[in-house]
């Protein structure tokens, strides 16, 4: 069946690509989703150099996904990880983490101890008050910085309407169940306008039991989650506006899966006890906006924001007496100033400064739960660590002729990172670097574009790699290393888009040499307690290339078919000699129909499929959590059903893995849902 769903995929593909929501001429529907992340102004995805992937709130809605992170599963260009129920990684062109940029509503989501393995983070962000999800795919380093080197995921929430002529109110109520963890979805939201004057706001709450797998196994993954968000929006007068936002995400208790079951290769779990208690998210954020009609100033944009994550963690190694209670805090603060010029009508230029203060606090305390002793103990990171950076950039987009457009621009980054010891001398780093980038679009034909980007990224070390302390996942015991350099990549892709009457779609392939990579490394110890004794070190150069395809073909205004391909291949360069690179996806991809016989319903049928990846850096093969012979193939049958009878009321069935088939997704610590049965329902009221 594999190999099938590749041939086909590949017959889709070939011809052209397609990126969901991508827009071109005749397609007057998807020509109205904008991007505005990889120029940092609004325009259509066709019209611009980059490869990107959207994701919209309708998608999301029938998706029902437990985290946002779901939503780049079965997408040109991404890859969907996930270690643990209630968390999920997406990994862009062979990277993940730290080595991808998260941004919501502009502002990072990557903090000072934001780790370059698959994290929990992105989850902290709830998927039901996301307007549109924007993933670049390639380095984005002038406009972005540090951490942009495999990609920008870009998450956009909900935005309130203001300036309308008559007051108005309006409420919508989402509900969603999903049959493999009995895991239900409440939304609730308002909108409410007034001249000058406008308001959203929503809480969302999710509750998952055990997750039932294919070929009816139980794995115990229960977890639920609450969220809250707010938005105020204000017209200042004279082409400005004022808005002011609040989020709030809380994961009571999510248990580490993996760590908790014997992996491959292990008789024992590495622990007994392993649960984030909590881990928690909460986001203030203003923003302000000005349109001025001088000659050479059109656009203003200055954002202050303050985001605590709070990643606190409860553990017990398996046959241990001692239970460790951890409290890991960022306080993030951003202030980000960007402005638009017009030079001239062939001439824009983009250009601003951003301001980070990170202050890191971290704590432990062990309890013997045979005697009862407790006592304090070193916290994950030092206590009262920070890392403030500063930046400046400039990008400049011309239009030589109007059917090819040339973009460019640098960026000047400076780090300040301190680490206080109490057991020795206080760590502090400088480090800088300049990061840039170069873009071609050229419209060869009517709806057929040739595109190609080079870029140069970097990402400087962090609280999480310069001082991580202690037990780690993989059965690891990580201890610190203060002589950390910054990681960097040059980034190429060549690409065609397309959007013709019937058809809408990409190809790119692409290439990324990725150097002085920071990676745990085993220092040939073993704790008292038999973990691996490792610390993250510059040691290897990565080369990461691939292609990413899509295409998507209208048969007729009822009948749609579509299909994506994803191949990536990377190897690894170090003093031992060149291995697989680790956690590299394997060819995936996603094969559909859609049948809409009226305006009201909507029918779908897909193949989701991912090919095997025995390509196993030594790393992958000592991860419990990945079969040391590879991770099998395998491919899932889906089904979905939408039915709106009425403007303000929609209905979804969702049929998921019909088949049962038991499967992983690579480097994923628990296996897939099995066999699900899903419904959702959305019901507006008001205005």
């Amino acid at each position: 069946m594999i190999a099938g769903a590749l041939a086909l995929g590949v017959s889709l593909a070939a011809p052209t690509v397609w990126s969901e929501e991508a827009g071109g001429p005749d397609l007057p529907a998807p020509l109205e989703q904008m991007q505005v992340t990889a120029t940092r102004s609004e325009r259509l995805v066709y019209d611009v150099a980059q490869a990107v992937t959207l994701v919209d709130a309708v998608s999301i809605r029938r998706d029902s996904p437990q985290v946002l992170a779901e939503e780049l599963r079965g997408r040109v260009g991404t890859f969907f990880q996930q270690t643990t129920p209630g968390q999920g990684t997406a990994i862009i062109r062979g990277l993940k983490g730290s080595q991808i940029l998260h941004l919501v509503d502009g502002i990072r989501l990557n903090n000072a101890f934001f780790r370059s393995a698959p994290n929990q983070y992105l989850a902290l962000v709830d998927p039901y008050a996301v307007a549109q999800m924007e993933v670049v795919r390639g380095s984005a380093g002038t406009l972005y910085g540090s951490d942009a080197m495999g990609g920008v995921v870009q998450v956009l929430t909900r935005e309130p309407s203001f300036g309308v002529a008559q007051a108005r109110v309006s409420a919508d109520a989402y509900a969603a169940y999903s049959h493999a963890d009995r895991g239900k979805v409440l939304r609730v939201e308002t909108d409410a306008a007034w001249e000058g004057l406008g308001f959203t706001g929503g809480a969302t709450w999710q509750d998952y039991e055990d997750r039932r797998t294919g070929r009816g196994r139980v794995q115990d993954s229960d977890y639920d989650s609450t969220a809250a968000d707010a938005k105020l929006g204000l017209a200042l007068g004279g082409d400005a506006d004022l808005m002011l936002s609040w989020q709030r995400v809380n994961q009571p208790e999510t248990p580490r899966v993996d760590e908790l079951v014997p992996g491959f290769g292990q008789t024992e779990p590495s622990s007994a006890v392993f649960e984030f208690r909590p881990n928690r998210r909460q986001f203030y954020h203003a923003r302000l906006r000005y349109a001025p009609a001088w000659r050479w100033l059109d656009r203003v944009e200055a954002h202050l924001a303050r985001q605590d994550i709070t990643d606190d963690r409860r553990t017990r190694d398996f046959g241990s007496t001692v239970t460790v209670d951890e409290n890991n805090e960022s306080q993030l603060t951003g202030l980000t100033l960007e402005l638009g010029s017009p030079l001239s009508e062939e001439l824009y230029l983009t250009w601003g400064t951003e301001l980070y203060w990170d202050d890191v606090s971290s704590s432990r305390r062990r309890e013997d739960t045979d005697t009862g002793v407790t006592a304090p103990a070193p916290g994950r990171f030092p206590d009262g660590s920070s890392m403030d950076s500063v930046a400046g950039y400039v990008y400049g987009e011309w239009h030589p002729r109007p059917d090819v457009t040339l973009g460019g621009g640098l960026r000047y980054s400076r780090f300040d990172i301190d680490l206080p010891r109490a057991d020795g001398p206080d760590t502090h780093l400088e480090p800088d670097d300049v990061s840039g980038d170069a873009h071609l679009s050229w419209a060869l034909t009517d709806g057929l574009r040739l595109v190609a980007n080079v870029g140069r990224g970097f990402r400087a070390p962090n609280i999480f790699d310069l001082g991580t302390l202690g037990a780690r996942p993989g059965n690891r015991f990580n201890v610190g290393n203060e002589d950390l350099d910054a990681e960097t990549v040059w980034s190429y892709d060549l690409g065609f888009k397309t959007a013709t009457g019937r058809w809408q779609g990409e190809l790119f392939a692409f290439y990324a040499d990725y150097d002085d990579k920071i990676t745990s490394v085993a220092t040939g110890e073993v704790t008292d307690e038999g973990r691996i004794v490792v610390r993250s070190e510059n040691v290897n150069r990565v080369e990461l290339y691939g292609i990413e395809a899509g295409a998507r073909y209208a048969l007729d205004d009822r009948f749609e078919l579509y299909g994506l391909l994803n191949w990536v291949r990377g190897d690894e360069d170090g003093d031992d000699g060149s291995e697989p690179a680790d956690r590299v996806p394997p060819v995936n991809g996603r094969l559909g129909v859609v049948f809409e016989p009226d305006a009201r319903l909507r029918l779908e049928s897909f193949l989701m499929f991912a090919g095997e990846q025995d390509r196993l850096s030594a790393r992958d093969e000592e991860d419990p959590r990945i079969d040391p012979n590879g991770t099998a193939g395998w491919g899932t049958l889906n089904l979905n059903a939408d039915w709106s009878p009425r403007s303000n009321l929609s209905l979804g069935l969702r049929f998921e893995n019909l088949l049962d088939q038991k499967y992983r997704e690579h480097g994923s610590g628990i296996d897939a849902r099995g066999r699900s049965v899903g419904l959702w329902l959305r019901a507006g009221f008001g205005d």
